[in-house]
């Protein structure tokens, strides 16, 4: 997760009621690594105050969580975030976001459950905390994309991470940074158009 706050113009509404016109509930997953920025992409582009699960880490878990890559992170999810994103007139999305850490696992079953599709997002210091979500989805036949957040890595290129992941070819692969609500809203609007092309049988 970033240590860094989303600008006060990018922060969702505290509130925004439902449209009485929405036909569709559509429920995303937000998958990935410890300290990925999951909670964070959901925060900011939730029109909805987010639900959150975080609590503050304390030395109980020095010795149970994977802190290298992310040692400022001082909140870790024990549960799920939850968010919402009106698409259109007809269509909203649900956001619930996985936490990382390997022992809230078993959670993941609950978040993926009923979904239309998933974000796996990666972070290029820790690519190897991403092999569980992307092998689990796969095997579960669940359509995602793969968003890289970008922490200031100029080193990698996408092709680079599509190579260290093993990615099929298939699989969209965008770059992002989950502070900025409009850069999180296009990662959503990559998934459901990839999910919509496989539906429809077109190009992937």
């Amino acid at each position: 997760m970033h240590s860094r706050t989303c600008d006060a113009a990018d922060a969702p509404t505290p509130e925004s009621p439902l449209p009485g016109t929405v036909e569709h509930a559509l429920k995303i997953a937000v998958v990935g690594g410890f300290g990925v920025g999951k909670t964070t992409l959901v925060r900011s582009v939730s029109e909805i105050r987010p639900l959150t699960t975080e609590e503050t880490m304390t030395e109980a878990a020095a010795n149970v969580d994977d802190v290298r890559g992310v040692e400022g992170k001082r909140t870790t999810t024990i549960a799920f975030d939850f968010g919402r994103i009106t698409l259109d007139a007809t269509s909203v999305l649900y956001l619930f976001g996985a936490p990382g850490q390997k022992r809230f696992w078993f959670l993941w079953d609950r978040v993926l459950t009923g979904s239309l599709g998933a974000v796996v997002l990666v972070d290029t210091r820790r690519l190897e905390d991403s092999w569980y979500a992307i092998d689990r989805l796969e095997a579960q036949k669940t359509p995602f994309i793969v968003a890289h957040n970008d922490f200031g890595d100029a080193e990698h290129t996408l092709d680079d991470i599509r190579a260290a992941l093993d990615l099929d070819p298939a699989v969209p692969l965008i770059r992002c940074d989950a502070r900025e609500r409009d850069s999180a809203r296009q990662v959503l609007v990559t998934l459901v158009r990839h999910v919509r092309s496989l539906v429809s049988g077109g190009p992937r």
